[in-house]
């Protein structure tokens, strides 16, 4: 695995930027420990836990040492991962040398304050675990629900974090009681909703697994399956708070794992359409013949069927609802889907614009161009001549737009106006998606889920993601304050939103 160099002492950067570790509770609570980490035996032995936390990801990357890590990621996740190893460390004994909390508080103990001395004892016995964050309360508190032991939620006390992290936010962390207080200890991992649900799966097949099972599943968890400690745990009837201890480096190898890989793969996602193909910008122009009127195209594309009239030049090509054709999913875990539709649920595969001397068709694949051909031009036989074809691809959108920066043709609108016209477009967007299937609930609709207990919780779950990714907008993006609870109310499943 990766390697690493520690100085003969703990130098002033690293403790000042550990001291920094956001949810540290003051700037001196842990200083002297980690002085004393400097020491023989506890240098080499720390070095080996943060082997376990970080070295799998960095072989994983062909990352060669934690400085060159800090350079990718940035001082403070580097950091932030130094001290999840570092807490992890101080809950293990080393052979023959004891724990480093009960050795130093034996010997320094005196020099530190009652609430230090609670601080480390706390993290002495403390266990990382995934936790789900709601009622945050900015500056004071929030919320803590244990997603892999269980349980009610626990408020924690917090300032800093509290005024960053958004609802349903899930997080890797310890929770110390010191003196009768909750608060977080300073290795705060935030996850995205892919990475915590493995976590959780991985984590949750641990239990009761046969021992020939192990060796697969700690693979999988980024964590050292001939550890004496974790291989007393694992079979039948284990500990679940016991198992969590043991499995502190995991939390820190799927974070770091998820984010190397979106540093270092930052490839435009695969976005496909609801056919399953690659989206490209296509746009067939048709040239209006000598001495074809308007009037004549019009007449010719009001009797086409599957073409909506939006206005006497504006339609919507919908796809037949008795539509049978199998659409292809996804093949790649990052393909984005991309469907328009109608407020009834209908499917569009394009629009027809009318002009003065032009007839205009848009869609967003090369299939549908020829389907597209293949439904307008028997209509318009004698009327255009054959198209001019336009593509575009999304890199070539993307690179368009940076090069545009923030310089656009649209009129400026106020900030309440833009509010106003965008929650009133979210409206109309969910309450459509009420009755629709949505993937995630088991391609069942919103309100057909709301009538099962399997499919309330499904649905909680679902709910949550759309309030945390609503919260997550710039605080200035009309998105931000778009408020989705009426959802919950609307589907009476508000009981389950805690």
């Amino acid at each position: 695995m990766g390697s690493f160099e520690c100085p003969g002492v703990i130098s002033s950067t690293m403790l000042g930027v550990a001291n920094g570790i956001r949810a540290m509770p003051s700037s001196d609570s842990l200083s002297g420990l980690m002085k004393w980490l400097a020491k023989d035996p506890w240098r080499g032995a720390f070095l080996d836990v943060l082997d376990r936390h970080i070295g799998g990801a960095l072989d994983e990357h062909d990352i060669s040492d934690f400085d060159e890590l800090g350079g990718l990621i940035g001082p403070h996740w580097a950091m932030t991962l130094w001290g999840c190893a570092f807490e992890d460390f101080l809950t293990k004994d080393v052979e023959g040398a004891g724990n480093i909390v009960d050795d130093y508080l034996k010997r320094r103990g005196w020099k530190e304050s009652v609430r230090n001395k609670a601080y480390m004892a706390g993290l002495r016995g403390s266990m990382m675990s995934l936790y789900e964050v709601s009622d945050i309360q900015p500056g004071r508190s929030f919320l803590a629900r244990d997603l892999i032991q269980g349980g009610a939620p626990v408020r924690v006390s917090e300032r800093t974090a509290t005024k960053t992290l958004k609802p349903w936010d899930r997080v890797a962390m310890r929770i110390v009681d010191v003196r009768g207080t909750m608060i977080v200890g300073g290795g705060l991992l935030p996850f995205e909703h892919e990475p915590s649900e493995r976590l959780i799966a991985a984590t949750g097949s641990l239990e009761n697994q046969k021992t020939a099972d192990i060796p697969a599943i700690t693979d999988e968890l980024g964590v050292d399956g001939n550890d004496p400690e974790f291989g007393s745990l694992t079979g039948v009837d284990t500990n679940k708070a016991e198992l969590l201890r043991n499995l502190a480096p995991m939390f820190s190898y799927y974070f770091l794992a998820d984010l190397l890989d979106r540093i270092l793969d930052r490839a435009i996602p695969q976005i496909i359409n609801s056919e399953g193909e690659d989206m490209e910008f296509m746009r067939l122009v048709y040239r209006l013949g000598e001495g074809v009127t308007p009037a004549q195209v019009r007449a010719a594309l009001n009797r086409r069927p599957e073409l909506d009239a939006a206005s006497e030049t504006f339609w919507n090509w919908l796809e037949p609802k008795n539509a049978t054709g199998k659409r292809r999913k996804a093949e790649a875990s990052r393909a984005l889907g991309i469907v328009t539709t109608m407020g009834d649920g209908s499917v569009v595969l394009g629009t027809v614009e009318l002009k003065s001397k032009t007839i205009e068709l848009c869609v967003n694949s090369e299939t549908r161009a020829a389907r597209g051909r293949k439904m307008l031009e028997p209509s318009l036989d004698g009327l255009v001549g054959a198209p001019l074809v336009e593509r575009q691809t999304l890199e070539q959108t993307f690179s368009e737009h940076r090069e545009r920066g923030s310089s656009s043709a649209v009129p400026e609108l106020l900030p309440d106006e833009q509010r106003i016209i965008i929650h009133d477009a979210m409206d109309r967007h969910y309450r459509a998606q009420l009755d629709q299937p949505v993937p995630a609930l088991g391609n069942i609709s919103p309100r057909k889920a709301a009538k099962s207990k399997k499919g309330r919780d499904k649905l909680a779950a679902w709910l949550k993601q759309l309030e945390n990714q609503t919260a997550r907008h710039d605080p200035d993006d009309p998105m931000a304050s778009y408020d989705v609870t009426w959802i919950w109310d609307e589907l009476d499943v508000s009981d389950r939103r805690n």
